[in-house]
């Protein structure tokens, strides 16, 4: 069947879907971002170890170590960028069914204008380099999960109800849990599928009166938890086979989270404010703020019947949403990714509603589009950081040899990733770092004990020549650093250190070929 016999609801996801997967495409080669390095170094080598997943520290949930898992036995980099596209395409098309389930649910006579919104809105805002969405992290993958979390609970609100137990309306929920629950085990702040649960099944109660409501809604919120409860125990079972303890787990995903926010308040410098100026111009910008600001202003007409339920539950999305872009304290572009799943649902109940709100979602929505096309374009002819020619690891890669070691200061483990080279010092990330060791008391230990690394990169930046920052006493490492260490090049804004005894023209003429 051709795309011409397809109904129109059905063709222009598929359509959307396959721009945003095209617009991807260009950028497979670029250059691993931080994260994306990091993670995949972490994935490859996840098994007992002496750190928390095999011999490094992150902050992040198992799942995402996993899905980075898959990456690296896939091929590394290309890989990754191959399975990002095929996650954007499948949040276009979660994002229309969302936005024919919330029409099915407002009433709308006419689904087509929320499912067109609504694959667009996924389309327009996963291929904005506005919002950093070329990024393979822990929102994209995140995005789809949520998205079939939102599809589930909008399946199982609908699901027929009768006077016994409705087994696919607990399905539905159970599996919704699951879901929802991915998502966080993916990023830990991905809540939105089990935020989502509470009013959209509150609000919904049957007319069979008000204790039989209670008993139904109770029954409801209990099969998302316990899909919630199932995943997570499995997940943190298969993590601890794995060498990831349960404590350890709760502390970098939870505690650290809480330690962090107090060391960024404390002892930030300039530059993540900056960031998040960067982070709110592009979220304005980008038009990311106008599909929540329609949806505020028809909210009067969605308050009471049966438009409540996705009301309150668009808000709660889009406000937590909200709560976590501005709460993220690192403010990176990255962050704006996970506003899609909320825009997702204010786009579709706009369309839903006939008149001036969804003339007003068509107008905000084909802004978005325009901006994001111009930036993608731009991008295409100005490919800023697509090369690492002459650059720092690039260098490493020369004069390295073979079973060299390296220790980045501090929060660029692509450096290491695209060495080859691994890290006898398990902080990986700057915050990290921060938080867990200020004073460097682990990293002096590294430097001076018989395991210690080949090499030592550090960054240059202003009155900053060896491994102090924000928030760090580099008294002891530094002076281990000293010890046993000698600067050897400068290259592309890091200073190299290779360890006394090993000569560079030897390190060079043993390089690898």
């Amino acid at each position: 069947m051709g795309v011409g016999q397809l109904p129109r609801a059905a063709a222009v996801p598929l359509v959307v879907a396959a721009a945003a997967t095209a617009a991807r495409l260009p950028f497979v080669g670029r250059p691993l971002s931080s994260d994306e390095g990091g993670f995949l170094l972490v994935a490859g080598q996840w098994s007992p170890g002496r750190s928390l997943y095999g011999n490094y520290w992150v902050d992040r949930p198992p799942l995402l170590i996993a899905f980075f898992g898959l990456a690296d036995r896939l091929g590394g980099a290309v890989a990754l960028r191959l399975l990002g596209a095929a996650l954007a395409a499948a949040a276009v098309l979660l994002a229309a069914r969302v936005g024919r389930l919330v029409a099915d649910r407002v009433g709308a006579g006419d689904p087509h204008p929320a499912v067109v919104v609504a694959a667009l809105t996924s389309g327009v805002f996963l291929a904005s380099p506005l919002v950093g969405s070329f990024e393979v992290d822990g929102e994209l993958v995140a995005v789809p999960l949520v998205l079939l979390g939102l599809v589930l609970l909008l399946e199982g609100d609908r699901a027929a109800l009768g006077r016994r137990l409705p087994v696919r309306r607990l399905l539905l929920l159970v599996a919704a849990g699951v879901v929802g629950a991915a998502a966080a085990l993916v990023k830990q702040n991905e809540l939105d599928v089990l935020l989502a649960a509470g009013p959209l099944l509150v609000l919904a109660r049957g007319p069979a009166g008000h204790r039989a409501g209670v008993r139904r809604v109770v029954a409801d919120l209990a099969g998302v938890a316990i899909g919630a409860v199932a995943l997570t125990a499995l997940v943190v079972l298969a993590a601890d086979v794995r060498g990831t303890e349960p404590g350890a787990l709760w502390d970098a995903v939870v505690t650290f989270r809480l330690q962090a926010g107090e060391v960024i308040r404390a002892s930030a410098s300039a530059a993540t404010g900056e960031r998040f100026r960067r982070v709110l111009v592009a979220g304005i910008t980008s038009g990311a703020v106008l599909l929540p600001v329609v949806m505020v202003f028809g909210a009067r007409r969605w308050r009471r019947g049966p438009a409540a339920p996705v009301l309150w539950t668009a808000l709660v999305v889009v406000g937590w949403e909200v709560f976590t872009v501005a709460a993220g304290g690192s403010y990176w572009l990255h962050y704006l990714v996970a506003l899609v799943p909320g825009l997702v649902l204010c786009g579709s109940l706009a369309a839903a509603s006939p008149g001036r709100l969804r003339i007003a979602a068509g107008a905000a929505l084909g802004y978005a589009a325009l901006v994001a096309t111009v930036a993608l374009a731009v991008l295409l002819v100005h490919p800023v950081g697509q090369s690492k020619d002459g650059g720092v690891d690039t260098w490493l890669v020369a004069h390295a040899r073979p079973g060299d070691t390296a220790v980045v200061a501090y929060g660029h483990p692509d450096i290491l990733e695209s060495t080859g080279m691994s890290s006898p010092y398990p902080g990986l990330w700057s915050l990290p770092v921060r938080v867990r060791d200020p004073r460097l008391t682990d990293l002096a230990t590294v430097l001076a004990g018989s395991d210690r690394p080949t090499w030592v990169v550090t960054m240059r930046g202003p009155g900053t020549t060896s491994l102090g920052g924000w928030g760090i006493d580099p008294a002891r490492a530094q002076s281990q650093l000293d010890a046993h260490y000698r600067s050897v090049a400068e290259v592309d804004g890091h200073l190299v250190y290779l360890e006394r005894g090993i000569p560079l023209a030897t390190s060079a003429a043993r390089a690898p070929a």
